[in-house]
């Protein structure tokens, strides 16, 4: 059976399960040969295809990112695609192996920042990962840092915990005061009593930085 096969549209199921259950073993065998077929069929015809195909390509990297690190460029070229599902699932994909290719991220930073800046709830919250993941290398920071900071001001409230969560990877005793400024100002805008507490244990971690 082919990999194509084990899929939960080719399985005529719904939901993602199948998908999932394809990753794990695809991670516990370290199948490149099942990684290098759901790559190419990311252009397959139908697009149910194209969707379980990314949906398993990130879903393995969750587990083991180095299987699908060196399809980096595949991946950056979803970003460009009328297809909503490979664009936001391209961005997963990407934020998965940011640590592995950083350097060739960073080079297609330009692009990363257009798909964000244009893109649907769940583009924003992975390429703000891919953010503060790159924001851990001081060669980057120059630039990756202010498109961080930006999403952090503009972002809805209700991701402001999340995203400011995530940055702490980033967060260190030259750059914490911008981070400290953007949570004090933008907790008034909070509805929830949780988002508040979210953002004040961030700010704690951040004062003993």
């Amino acid at each position: 059976m082919t990999v194509i096969n084990q899929l939960s549209s080719s399985l005529g199921q719904k939901g993602n399960d199948a998908n999932i259950a394809l990753a794990k073993g695809i991670a516990k065998t370290v199948d490149n040969n099942a990684i290098q077929e759901l790559v190419k069929n990311l252009k397959n015809k139908d697009k149910k295809i194209q969707a379980d195909c990314i949906k398993t390509l990130y879903e393995t990297a969750y587990i083991k990112p180095d299987l699908i690190a060196n399809y980096y460029v595949e991946f950056l070229e979803l970003l460009s695609s009328k297809n909503n599902r490979l664009v936001w699932g391209g961005m997963i994909a990407l934020a998965t192996i940011s640590d592995l290719k950083s350097k060739e991220l960073f080079e297609s930073i330009e692009l990363i920042s257009n798909t964000v800046n244009n893109g649907s709830v769940i583009t924003v919250d992975a390429g703000v990962e891919i953010y503060t993941k790159l924001n851990k290398y001081s060669e980057f920071q120059d630039k990756v840092e202010n498109l961080l900071t930006d999403q952090l001001w503009k972002c809805p409230v209700k991701q402001l915990p999340k995203y400011m969560e995530k940055s702490t990877i980033s967060i260190n005793e030259k750059n914490k005061e911008i981070y400290q400024k953007i949570i004090n100002e933008r907790k008034t805008e909070c509805e929830k009593e949780s988002q508040i507490k979210r953002l004040d244990k961030v700010l704690k971690r951040i004062e003993k930085i």
